[in-house]
């Protein structure tokens, strides 16, 4: 991925690499994105509802290679819509109701794939709720929701939106349905009600920038704390060490970052190198 130094996609053929590393490593879970082909993309995300998407296809062969380690799949639609965004444009809006119908179908099928932990990153109101309903009625009782409850519409997501094929298909912005940078209490306010309706664990994106989130999330509620290391912070710290404008051990001094604001797992693109750099010493 030429903006993200180090990193790569990896097809179906080539997983064991990475599960077999990250097993090494005893990393406790992979997080699955797709980049979807061009031609198998809509206005609706259709792709997203198909059991033998390669997100599935990914899960099975994953578990093949290690049963134990867990897998977590997002829940939204960008990879898979011709315009990017995370739901359904109805009269040039994002429509909360009608994206959710699709969310919890297409949350229903990564269960029943062997997904363990179901991740909805489209930040729609309600979500969690109707995902948490459908997996119990369907006695999907021990899969965890992690929910992007504390997700901001923030520029260090340049990078990924390139790895999975979406920035040049975005047409407006995701202001309209993700957070306010400026804004500290609707983050609280997003976990609250997502705690409420369901949610194992809460997600705070972007992670370096958004510190006294982590801090206040974890203060007020005292539940686990994902922090998302996301590829704009990934790139930006890379890129600074390959011109000298960094030591690398700046990396572990981030990743620590985390932890000292309160995060209890981290989600990054540094998860290999930390360990075999710094942690396995």
């Amino acid at each position: 991925i030429n903006s993200m130094p180090g990193i790569f996609r990896y097809s179906l053929d080539r997983l064991d690499e990475i599960i077999s590393r990250a097993s090494k490593n005893q990393i406790p879970a992979v997080a699955i994105f797709p980049l979807i082909d061009s031609s198998k993309k809509d206005n609706k995300g259709t792709e997203a509802l198909n059991k033998n998407n390669v997100v599935c296809n990914a899960i099975h062969q994953i578990k093949k290679l290690n049963k134990n380690i867990g897998v977590i799949c997002d829940v939204a639609l960008d990879p898979y819509t011709s315009h990017g965004h995370d739901g359904l444009i109805i009269k040039n809006e994002i429509d909360n109701d009608e994206t959710n119908k699709i969310l919890v179908k297409q949350a229903l099928i990564l269960a029943q794939a062997g997904c363990d932990i179901i991740a909805p990153s489209d930040m729609m109101d309600g979500r969690i709720g109707l995902i948490r309903n459908v997996l119990e009625k369907n006695k999907f009782f021990n899969i965890q929701i992690l929910s992007y409850a504390a997700k901001y519409a923030s520029n260090f997501y340049s990078p990924f939106r390139e790895a999975v094929g979406t920035s040049s298909n975005l047409k407006f912005d995701k202001k309209s349905y993700q957070m306010d940078y400026k804004n500290t209490e609707e983050a609280l306010l997003e976990v609250k009600l997502d705690l409420d309706e369901g949610a194992d664990f809460v997600m705070v994106k972007p992670a370096l920038a958004y510190l006294d989130i982590i801090y206040k999330i974890k203060k007020k509620f005292n539940v686990p704390v994902f922090a998302y290391n996301v590829s704009g912070e990934y790139s930006l710290i890379k890129n600074g060490i390959k011109s000298s404008l960094a030591n690398e051990d700046i990396i572990l001094e981030v990743i620590y970052s985390f932890k000292r604001a309160g995060a209890n797992a981290i989600v990054s693109y540094f998860a290999n190198e930390v360990i075999e750099k710094y942690l396995s010493r």
